[in-house]
């Protein structure tokens, strides 16, 4: 059947925009038929996380490569078709296509880098920043109703075994040396196994007990790549058919979308014995590999100088006090504040956004910094946005497990005297603007920040989160699970833990309903300002999903607010005081750090004031050459040590004072 153009109707089926509208259509879950021309992406449903499938399926289907500027929420189908048709006319090689062609490593086992972020992560586990832990990860545990108690620990150990077949990053380990590479499936501790508690003849009070403790000890001790397997799951046998499945999952192996893809995978295979998961025909190492080539290109360095070319100007983190200095707290956790919107009102939220055309995540964005604002007596400031970056390289990247997510720094301006729905618009404007210059993380950003602030202190800690669109993007979790019976998501907890973050809000959907979460290091923060922040957040929100909100005028501090103010705050933390007195080496030791120095940075090192990050270091070759050091002299300091004094006469003065410490 065919139809007449129309802006406003079908397409004929011989069109590109024919092709667009059924790949449209099969993301929105639309008829392609119905599907107007002049209509925008975002407000058909659409939301920055399909947009990216969207464009690894045009580059399948139509053999076409769009800009990162073609895939935004605000395209239409006509104005996509029409570039489209531009990128074909210019023989795919339009100004911002990605520059890369994603391939096979003709060795599955051979070692790769570590993503920037993995970097982070790594450095951290090192004790290398302020606010770290002995892992990076995020736990949850959630309930289970009419579990089969003969059958549900075989069905789970089967699923596991099958899944880390399927999806390579479950075998992942890490080597000191910062490199991440995946063991073969028949090579020993290669496949996790689960850990399986019976207390079906248990008591209320010792089931209890129980469960505290396999929480508690979880949360605060993470399954390490390291030395095993990144993933740590555990189911608990309850009385009465009931149960709890725990998982553990390392940030340095998956991200927010693997943690969900997880569940989904691994919950199908233990509800059937003979499910098969379609095949994979890319992993993350051949994503990590591919993007490798990206750092010669013209439009990484096109994006590198936009990047730098703004950091003159960008503001401090916001101005929050702080009862400690972060460099003095030992945080074993992060304290979660949480509150959930009904599954109506979401939906209403939800379509306030479209009818204003803003995505749901830039609203969340805008209301989290209004909050800021407030509680910083501030209206400009610097946030750090955890993005789930999958470049659109091959149309299976949404299914493979892997740590793709990245950091995008974000500077927030509010103007005073402007209405919620006009701060959403700026908001989104500028999200829309940063996320096309992604190419260079926002690790890297950060780093070049710090470096020309002469810091090593987090330049972003508070950052923000919102997978909101993931499940749509990603497939309806199922509501149940075969062996392991109904899954009670109603009775759920989480935690996660991640360094160089003193505030994180994450907002994602659960059950057809919005999740708002705080999670902070709450050894940093007044309790009652905490608490006052996260009331002040959801009660905008509801604001938001009434209506009324979008269309009042935002009650925001002036500026003068943040003059006068006294006392620590996130903005203002004390730097160490790492001055040394210049010239050649002084010693044999300051000699020896100068030539591991050389050979690991590639350049010469000639001065006992040079700074390692001035050289072009990073955090991951802080390790390497701690390692080098520690090897060849002994009495390497930590990687902390080594930031607070990142000179060849710090480092050196600090392996001196580890080797007296050792004589004592």
């Amino acid at each position: 059947m065919t139809f007449a153009r129309s802006p406003h109707g079908p397409h004929d089926t011989s069109t590109v925009e024919a092709e667009l509208s059924r790949i449209w259509g099969e993301l929105l879950d639309l008829d392609p038929e119905t599907i107007p021309a002049d209509a925008a992406f975002l407000r058909l449903g659409g939301d920055s996380v399909l947009a990216v499938r969207m464009a690894a399926m045009v580059r399948k289907r139509m053999a076409v490569e769009l800009a990162l500027a073609d895939v935004t929420v605000e395209i239409t189908l006509a104005r996509l078709a029409d570039a489209v048709r531009r990128r074909r006319t210019a023989g795919n090689e339009a100004a911002r296509a990605l520059p890369v062609e994603i391939e096979r490593r003709a060795d599955p086992s051979a070692p790769f880098p570590l993503m920037p972020l993995q970097q982070g992560y790594f450095v951290g586990q090192h004790d290398g920043w302020e606010l770290s832990y002995e892992s990076a990860h995020f736990y949850a545990d959630f309930g289970l109703a009419g579990l089969d108690g003969e059958e549900a620990a075989e069905a789970l150990e089967d699923a596991l075994a099958r899944l880390a077949l399927h999806q390579p990053m479950l075998r992942a380990r890490i080597t000191p040396q910062g490199e991440q590479y995946v063991l073969a499936p028949d090579m020993p501790g290669a496949i996790p196994r689960p850990r399986v508690y019976d207390l079906r003849e248990a008591g209320p009070q010792e089931v209890r007990a129980h469960l505290l403790a396999v929480r508690h000890e979880m949360r605060t001790t993470g399954p390490n790549p390291l030395d095993g397997p990144g993933l740590d799951i555990r189911l608990s046998l309850l009385p009465e058919g009931r149960g709890r499945l725990h998982t553990g999952e390392s940030l340095l192996v998956m991200d927010g979308w693997s943690a969900t893809l997880l569940n989904r995978e691994l919950l199908t295979l233990a509800a059937d014995w003979n499910a098969v998961l379609a095949p994979l025909d890319v992993d993350f190492g051949d994503y990590v590999t591919s993007l490798g080539r990206l750092r010669d290109s013209e439009p990484y360095a096109d994006d590198r100088d936009w990047w730098w070319a703004r950091l003159g100007d960008v503001p401090g983190p916001p101005a929050l006090p702080l009862r400690a200095d972060p460099r003095d707290v030992r945080a074993t956790t992060m304290e979660t504040l949480e509150n959930h919107l009904a599954a109506d009102r979401w939906a209403a939220l939800r379509g306030h956004c479209a009818a204003r055309g803003v995505t749901p995540s830039a609203a969340m964005l805008t209301a989290f910094g209004v909050v800021l604002a407030r509680w910083a007596g501030h209206r400009r400031m610097l946030l750090n946005s955890l993005q789930l970056n999958r470049l659109p390289l091959h149309p299976d990247i949404h299914r493979v497990i892997g740590a793709f997510a990245t950091t995008m720094l974000l500077p927030v301006e509010l103007g005073q005297g402007h209405t919620f729905a006009d701060l959403a618009g700026e908001v989104q404007r500028t999200f829309t603007e940063y996320t096309a210059h992604n190419l260079v993380s926002g690790v890297e950003v950060s780093r070049e920040l710090a470096r020309r602030r002469g810091t090593t202190r987090p330049v972003a800690p508070v950052v923000f989160q919102s997978t909101l669109g993931m499940d749509a993007a990603i497939g309806a979790q199922a509501e149940s699970a075969g062996p392991l019976g109904d899954l009670d998501f109603e009775d759920f907890h989480h935690q996660l833990r991640t360094p160089q973050v003193a505030l994180e809000a994450r907002f994602y959907e659960m059950r057809d309903e919005l999740v708002l979460v705080f999670s902070l290091v709450a050894e940093l923060f007044h309790t009652e300002q905490v608490d006052a922040a996260f009331a002040d957040l959801l009660t905008l929100v509801e604001t938001l999903a009434d209506g009324p909100g979008w269309d009042r005028v935002v009650d925001l501090p002036a500026e003068a607010a943040r003059e006068g103010m006294s006392g620590l705050s996130l903005d203002r933390l004390p730097e160490h005081d790492a001055a040394h007195e210049d010239g050649p080496p002084v010693d044999e030791l300051e000699q020896r750090i100068c030539a591991i120095w050389e050979e690991i940075l590639g350049v010469p090192v000639l001065d006992r004031a040079a700074g390692f990050f001035a050289l072009g270091g990073d955090s991951l070759l802080v390790v390497r050459a701690l390692a080098r050091l520690a090897k060849e002299v002994g009495g390497a300091p930590s990687v902390r040590e080594f930031l607070n004094a990142p000179t060849v006469a710090g480092v050196a003065a600090a392996v001196r004072a580890r080797q007296a410490d050792a004589r004592r």
